[in-house]
């Protein structure tokens, strides 16, 4: 996604009444390539949410084989706390469903982002080289009516 250049055929439009100022194709293109790096910035965020998660299951899972009066060390805030298990389990299960919520909510952002993106892509006329158009409706179903009629086009028939 981020190694395709975008390519601006049209310029500016009129939304909501008010004419907007023709904005050159740079400009087009530079605030196209600001969008698709914003939604690249929430798709690491949230696979570094991810990753923590991933990380807290795998303690809650360790500390629950142990017995809770058991001693155990948390990082927090870069100081190494000592504490027992009882007390650092229900404070992880608890960082756990936090971070469940912001991954759904990362995710929701993502998408919006995408909808804003083909929006700027669909209201500047923007086409993405490499990126092959949609083809007609009516060619697919041909096409899937060629193959239907072929039949056993792949199988090879010799005299033995």
């Amino acid at each position: 996604m981020a190694t395709q250049t975008a390519t601006v055929a049209a310029a500016g439009s009129t939304t909501s009444g008010k004419p907007k100022e023709k904005k050159s194709q740079e400009v087009i293109a530079a605030e196209f390539q600001q969008l698709r790096n914003q939604q690249l910035n929430l798709v690491n965020n949230l696979n570094a949410i991810e990753l923590d998660l991933k990380e807290h299951k795998t303690v809650i899972d360790t500390l629950k084989m142990v017995e809770p009066s058991r001693k155990c060390f948390r990082l927090v805030g870069g100081v190494l706390v000592e504490q027992t298990v009882e007390v650092v389990l229900p404070q992880l299960e608890l960082n756990k469903t936090q971070l469940e919520k912001l991954i759904e909510e990362g995710k929701e952002q993502i998408a919006k982002k995408g909808i804003e993106i083909n929006q700027y892509k669909d209201e500047h006329n923007i086409k993405i080289r490499g990126q092959e158009p949609t083809p007609p409706a009516a060619s697919d179903k041909e096409n899937a009516a060629d193959d239907k009629s072929s039949g056993n086009r792949n199988v090879l028939i010799g005299n033995l």
